[in-house]
């Protein structure tokens, strides 16, 4: 039996795919949406109950399509930092914290201020978007509800709970978001004490198991809700994109990993801890055993495109394909626009979310066109700016691979190949995710000896797309307009950003 079930929890939806290890393919996928509301400026929330259902929905519509397979194993990959706080048996409080949620500001800003060393592993300080800041949010401004919180947990959590009935922390998720210390095993109360929840970790999941490793048969009611055949094993998950590098195959020292989607991940390992300011990590034995994970991206990136071509512009997909064109036969720069990519903060290289996104530039003889070509531009600058601090740490970067929105989007893809200067590997089919995750779930059931093998296993073709040189120049000239309008417009981006909080505090 050699059929997996990898489950992907987006931002916008869940998507299910099942995976057949002896042919190396994806049998089926099946995706269902779910809705995210935005009560405040800076506030992204969702319904944990939601999630469940869609699940549900999409994987038994997919068992019927497949004709019912016998499934060896399943595993579970989400957005990291998609905060939920429940009672014991699932309950939820409140509507789950979103990833991209950034009014824990200030109570990230604390963390930078905090002294115990086990921040270290999180390059000194926590991201608003994490869960303990989070968490430290809920305690100050929803007390009843953290009072009553008996556990407090991601989105991945409450999934493997739902499949299971058993609370599990995954040791991606836990030393990347949650300060765990995965050197010593454990949580340290003295850090949440000093950041002003000292009984968080008695509402963590205190199980941790590393990715890929075996959790327990889902339970009956799992499978029927599911509609599987039988109950398979569940392995351990974690980051949505982080998992995506077992799908690429990109886990060893000197390879990264770039996603587009909602948001840009840039994801690579080190062979041993190392200075990685203004990224995030390094994160010891985050994935597997032995290597340090550092992760960087942007908080905004297809959002900003789709926020363009949607909200602002009002586009159908017949719209958003001829505007396309429009603005693929600009040049590079060709608008006269400078957009700054900010829209929910950075997350790297500034570790900034008070900053906020900016069109500059603007005329009007400027059209939709020049708008969403400048804005794609400022997406890709951003990767670019990455990839530039990248080479002042010294790290070593001798292959990329890429998938996600880049694939859909040609015109964001050039755009970002042309930025970075460098060859990207694209596999413009995979779902890396769901990839990487069947081949962690083939982990736990056994199928293969360990993630190295599973990603050998489950590895799937690419295309490399080469840099045009010309472009990159004319981008290199660009990137010294984003980083000098970047430095001069941070403050006033800071004080605007805090109008904003402070009136949804």
């Amino acid at each position: 039996m050699t059929r997996l079930l990898g489950l992907d929890f987006g931002t916008g939806g869940i998507r299910v795919g099942v995976f057949d290890l002896a042919a190396r393919a994806v049998l089926g996928e099946r995706e269902e949406r779910y809705a995210t509301a935005y009560p405040h400026p800076g506030w992204a929330e969702q319904s944990p109950t939601e999630w469940w259902e869609a699940l549900g929905r999409a994987c038994r519509a997919l068992m019927r399509e497949l004709g019912t397979p016998e499934i060896a194993g399943v595993c579970v990959a989400t957005t990291a930092s998609t905060v939920v706080a429940c009672r014991r048996d699932g309950t939820p409080l409140r509507p789950a914290l979103l990833w991209m949620d950034c009014r824990a500001a200030r109570e990230a800003d604390r963390t930078a201020r905090a002294t115990h060393p086990v921040l270290a592993y999180a390059g000194g300080g926590d991201a608003a978007e994490w869960l303990v800041p989070k968490a430290m949010w809920l305690a100050e401004h929803e007390p009843e509800v953290y009072a009553q919180a008996e556990v407090i947990c991601e989105c991945l959590d409450y999934v493997n709970f739902m499949l299971t009935g058993l609370w599990v922390g995954s040791r991606m998720n836990a030393t990347c978001k949650w300060n765990y210390d995965s050197v010593a095993g454990r949580f340290h109360d003295a850090l949440f004490d000093e950041l002003g929840v000292p009984d968080l970790a008695a509402r963590l999941p205190a199980e941790i198991h590393a990715v890929g490793a075996p959790v327990a048969p889902v339970s009956a009611a799992a499978a029927e809700h599911l509609g599987l055949a039988n109950r398979p094993i569940l392995a351990q998950g974690g980051i949505d994109a982080h998992i995506g590098m077992v799908g690429a195959g990109t886990m060893a020292p000197g390879e990264l990993l770039m996603i587009g989607g909602t948001s840009v991940v840039h994801l690579f390992q080190l062979p041993a801890q190392a200075p990685v300011t203004g990224f995030w990590g390094p994160y010891p034995h985050a994935l597997v055993d032995d290597h340090w994970l550092v992760e960087a991206g942007q908080v905004s990136a297809g959002s900003v495109l789709s926020w363009f071509s949607g909200e602002v512009f009002r586009l159908d997909a017949a719209g958003l394909e001829a505007l396309w064109r429009e603005a693929e036969a600009l040049p590079v720069g060709g608008a006269g626009l400078l957009t700054l990519d900010y829209f929910m903060g950075n997350r790297t290289p500034y570790r900034d979310p008070m900053l906020r996104g900016a069109v500059l530039g603007l005329s009007l003889g400027h059209d939709r066109a020049a708008l969403y070509r400048s804005a794609v531009e400022g997406v890709a600058l951003a990767s670019a700016n990455v990839l530039r601090r990248m080479g002042e740490l010294g790290v070593a970067c001798r292959r990329i691979v890429s998938s996600g929105g880049y694939a859909r989007n040609r015109l964001w893809l050039r755009a970002t190949v042309d930025a970075i200067g460098r060859p990207v590997e694209l596999m413009p089919e995979a779902n890396l995710t769901i990839i990487g995750a069947a081949a962690s779930a083939a982990a736990g059931a056994g199928l293969v000896p360990d993630l190295f093998a599973a990603a050998a296993a489950v590895a799937q073709p690419a295309i490399t797309v080469e840099p045009d040189l010309a472009a990159h120049a004319r981008y290199g000239e660009l990137l010294a307009d984003y980083l000098e309008a970047t430095k001069l417009l941070a403050p006033l981006s800071r004080r605007l950003a805090a109008r904003q909080l402070g009136g949804a505090a």
